[in-house]
């Protein structure tokens, strides 16, 4: 008799790419189905197969819109799923509107790479898919209330508790059947922080036997609700009084809505001079409606501000909604007093990368960052403090001003992550952490399994686990340990090393005897990687 199993095709060991898939006795049942984000070779993954057929899934949750968690429902659709994708109304709502515009990213950056491909003469590649795909994609959608219990597959129920993250995002607990008894899986999502703006703080399911975790901030405790206004405030009036702009990347959905509530709330209270405020995203435009289309998932604060101005409280008086490229292109003529904010939040692509062109080499400008920046992007290139960047194949002096304020972030921090993990009637028998970086994986599995005296496993990139096979590895004593997650990191990172100098000595055109001796070494040492990282669990 098959038992049940978990598989981690994604976000496992990373941040982006979320993606778990349930096998039981009767069905399949996949959880998120994200992007994997970051840099060149991270992205190029989006481009390959299925690890899983996609027509063998019987279902499909959301956790919420995020593309990292979002963005490859399309493409799973496209190659073969015909089943429903459950999530929340809200969620619903902004995926009808984020999907068709990642489509249409896709379809750029596939036209951009076609273009050197044909000059090159070799064989074009498609997009992972189109906006038109998204767009008929989304019929297969079904909205969910909060809290409602709904079979989503052959042998699974969900139900979708707030997760406090942005917007409709849930924590969902999954039931599934086997043998006559049920057992419970709360997949986390991404979690959100008590006393944040806008949504309200996360709830906590009933009860849950396996939890999977992420991890995002595991390792930080943020400061106190209040300091990122505190923060944002003098950036902006010092900005303006050395006669610059503040740019602002901003992740389309949640992050931009907070950025706007704050900037409301300091013009309101006479905090800031009134700024020419530019949003220039056609997608957080859309966002910014559906927020507004929703207030009944507010908070108390947020609600009480916006019976204070009468208006929704993401709409700032005298606010620029850039739509077109022509008049995104007309903010670049304005020197000094402005406060632009435009996607995407990473500056890997949109608008963003032209008015950061156009700012960046301006002492008397400032650049501030309110979210997370994943490794190889030109977000992360200028929060590590590069001194010149590549911007559309034009290299840029970085002399405007770099900030970041970590308060913004939608994420719950260690402490958030700590509260809700324990406020389980009873503990799970298992911790899976994903959805981080090696640092934070490590500090919260230690933080996790010294607090809540649960064992705690941080899988890698496919690796499988059939639950009662973990119940008797528990019962063996045998929980990851910090030192073999560190362990498993390192050697994967020197293959990730030595992949990359074979793809060096390919471009400056090594010999056949040179490329040979690399490329038997990396498969002997992949194949010791692969089976720590999947047997070092076990």
């Amino acid at each position: 008799m098959m038992r049940l199993r978990l598989v981690f095709h994604g976000a496992a060991g990373e941040v982006t790419g979320s993606c778990f898939l349930l096998e039981g006795q009767r069905g399949k049942l996949l959880v998120d189905c994200g992007l994997f984000q970051g840099d060149k070779r991270t992205k190029e993954r989006n481009y390959g197969p299925f690890p899983f057929d996609p027509a063998s899934i019987d279902g499909v949750v959301l956790t919420h819109a995020h593309i990292d968690h979002s963005g490859l429902l399309p493409k799973l659709i496209k190659h073969g799923f015909r089943g429903h994708i459950y999530a929340t109304a809200p969620t619903v709502q902004l995926c009808e509107v984020m999907l068709p515009d990642s489509g249409y990213i896709q379809e750029m950056e596939v036209e951009r790479k076609n273009r050197k491909l044909s000059r090159a003469g070799k064989p074009l590649l498609e997009p992972i898919y189109t906006a038109e795909d998204a767009r008929q994609g989304m019929s297969q959608f079904r909205p969910v209330d909060y809290k409602e219990l709904v079979q989503v597959a052959p042998g699974f129920s969900a139900r979708f508790w707030d997760a406090g993250h942005i917007l409709g995002s849930a924590a969902i607990e999954v039931r599934a059947e086997e043998d006559g008894r049920e057992i419970s899986l709360v997949f986390s999502g991404d979690l959100g922080g008590w006393n944040r703006p806008v949504v309200r703080d996360p709830e906590v399911p009933g009860r849950v036997d396996w939890l999977i975790m992420e991890s995002t901030y595991g390792d930080r405790i943020r400061e106190a609700d209040g300091d990122q206004l505190e923060q944002l405030a003098p950036i902006i009036t010092d900005t303006f009084r050395r006669g610059g702009n503040v740019v602002i990347p901003a992740f389309a959905v949640e992050r931009t809505q907070a950025l706007l509530y704050g900037l409301h709330k300091l013009v309101v209270e006479g905090r800031i001079p009134q700024p020419q405020l530019f949003l220039d995203s056609p997608l957080a435009i859309a966002a910014t409606k559906i927020f507004c289309a929703n207030p009944e998932v507010f908070d108390e604060p947020t609600t009480a501000f916006s019976q204070q101005v009468g208006a929704c409280p993401f709409y700032v008086p005298g606010m620029i909604m850039a739509q077109s490229t022509e008049e995104s292109m007309a903010i670049n003529k304005v020197k000094q007093g402005a406060i632009i904010i435009s996607a995407s939040g990473m500056c890997d692509a949109g608008r963003i990368k032209h008015h950061l062109k156009h700012n960046l080499w301006r002492c008397e400008s400032s650049v501030v960052f309110v979210g997370y920046q994943a490794q190889g992007t030109l977000g992360r290139q200028l929060l590590d403090g590069s001194p010149l960047v590549r911007i559309h194949g034009e290299e840029i002096r970085v002399r405007a001003q770099i900030h970041y304020i970590e308060g913004f972030s939608a994420h719950g921090d260690q402490l958030d992550l700590l509260r809700w993990a324990s406020s389980f009637p009873q503990r799970p028998r298992q911790i899976f952490l994903v959805h981080g970086e090696e640092k934070a994986l490590t500090t919260l599995a230690d933080l996790f399994q010294r607090e809540l005296g649960v064992p705690v496993a941080v899988p890698s990139i496919g690796a499988a686990y059939e639950l009662e096979e973990v119940a008797r590895v528990l019962a063996m004593g045998k929980p990851s340990s910090p030192e073999t997650i560190s362990l498993r990191a390192k050697l994967w990172r020197t293959y990730r090393s030595l992949a990359d100098r074979l793809e060096e000595l390919q471009r400056a055109g090594a010999s056949e005897e040179q490329l040979d001796g690399v490329i038997k070494g990396l498969e002997g040492l992949k194949e010791d990687v692969s089976q720590l990282l999947l047997g070092a669990e076990n």
